[in-house]
């Protein structure tokens, strides 16, 4: 009979967990002591004044920015210092960032089954097929034979979203997807963000658009000055059960 490990598994129904995590810029910490668990299915949004530490933190999930005290665990790997789990944890975490990041000579198809040929070792035809049909989910597989420039702006978000999903993950990491829309195109992609929850999706939302929060988020986060400063249902955050400097944000949010 083997031996049993005497240290605690993670649990399996955490899919994320920050403990303690710090970050520093030369001699600026960006992340003071974050403590954040987000559970299986959850929708977590992230919000906070400009420089509070939002996408830093949600760029160290998948190592995009590194950390240099706690732990993150991701689907139950700690995702420091090791490469081989930290490529196997950026198979289960797609990300959206702000710019669309697609490759201006490929095809809209092209660049979606990219991911799933060069990690899956799928078949040309097997990648159109899955790229097909989340460019469908994404409503957008009208485009697939077009170029990112022929695109807007929010159709190309939308095929950013496509080919994250391609991948098959398990969390999805949106670092402010509608920043660099024209406001007629952000509701384009907050559409399909919210279909996403209502499948299920396992979501992390780095966002200034209180409507979706209101819509979607079962958890708020707000961050200011490399803290979380609150940690509630919205229910609560946006019925005043928060402190002075979320009241201060919201307020002015909610002007615009």
């Amino acid at each position: 009979m083997s031996n049993t490990s005497a240290r605690p598994q993670p649990d399996p129904d955490t899919l994320i967990a920050f403990e303690g995590v710090g970050k520093w810029f030369d001699q600026f910490q960006a992340l003071k002591d974050i403590n954040l668990s987000v559970k299986q299915g959850a929708r977590v949004v992230v919000c906070g004044p400009s420089g509070s530490g939002k996408s830093t933190m949600i760029r160290c999930v998948n190592q995009l920015e590194n950390h240099q005290q706690g732990t993150i665990h991701v689907c139950g790997r700690e995702v420091y210092g090791n490469m081989k789990q930290l490529e196997q944890v950026r198979r289960e975490v797609g990300m959206v960032f702000q710019s669309f990041n697609l490759f201006p000579h490929m095809s809209i198809l092209q660049n979606v089954t990219l991911g799933p040929i060069r990690n899956s070792n799928l078949s040309r035809s097997e990648a159109d097929d899955i790229a097909l049909h989340y460019l469908e989910r994404v409503q957008i597989a009208d485009q697939a034979d077009k170029f990112p420039s022929q695109l807007s702006g929010g159709q190309q978000q939308r095929v950013a979203i496509a080919r994250a999903l391609a991948m098959k993950p398990r969390v999805m990491l949106f670092d402010e997807p509608t920043s660099a829309l024209d406001p007629e195109m952000i509701n384009e992609v907050l559409d399909v963000m919210t279909e996403l929850a209502d499948d299920g999706m396992t979501m992390m939302v780095v966002t200034h658009e209180m409507g979706f929060a209101r819509e979607v988020a079962d958890r708020v986060v707000f961050m200011d000055e490399g803290r979380i400063e609150e940690n509630c249902g919205k229910t609560e955050f946006f019925a005043g059960g928060r402190g002075e400097r979320a009241q201060a944000f919201l307020s002015k949010i909610l002007q615009h």
